[in-house]
């Protein structure tokens, strides 16, 4: 894959109304807006399929409850051979659940990338 592919790849959002909106309102097309607690399990799955099986989106933004509620899922798919699209987990208002945070995205930026990245 070269450079020039993978810099006209999109960022996917799928997040609460607040979190999808920000992210609107700064440039990003393709989101999800998971509303409601009812079904919001199967609407997350859904929504992550999608953008796993897009061949234009490169990185998925979810929050982290969200990534918890597709948790099988999104460790399946961490697991396979699948370079792109990245999974980037982000917390959400009410704060982490990664109690180092620091530490958190280091050990993330080594296994996808390969080396750390001083925060």
């Amino acid at each position: 894959m070269s450079a020039s592919s993978i810099r006209n790849m999109e960022i996917a959002v799928i997040g609460d109304l607040e979190l999808v909106s920000a992210l609107r309102l700064a440039g990003l097309r393709k989101t999800y807006a998971i509303q409601g607690e009812r079904h919001a399990a199967d609407d997350i799955r859904k929504a992550l399929s999608e953008c796993m099986s897009d061949p234009g989106v490169g990185v998925v933004v979810m929050l982290e409850e969200y990534a918890e509620m597709a948790g099988d899922v999104v460790s399946q798919y961490r697991q396979g051979k699948n370079v792109l699209p990245v999974i980037v987990e982000v917390p959400s208002k009410r704060g982490t659940r990664h109690p180092d945070v620091i530490a958190y995205y280091k050990q993330f930026s080594r296994e996808y990338l390969g080396f750390d990245i001083e925060l």
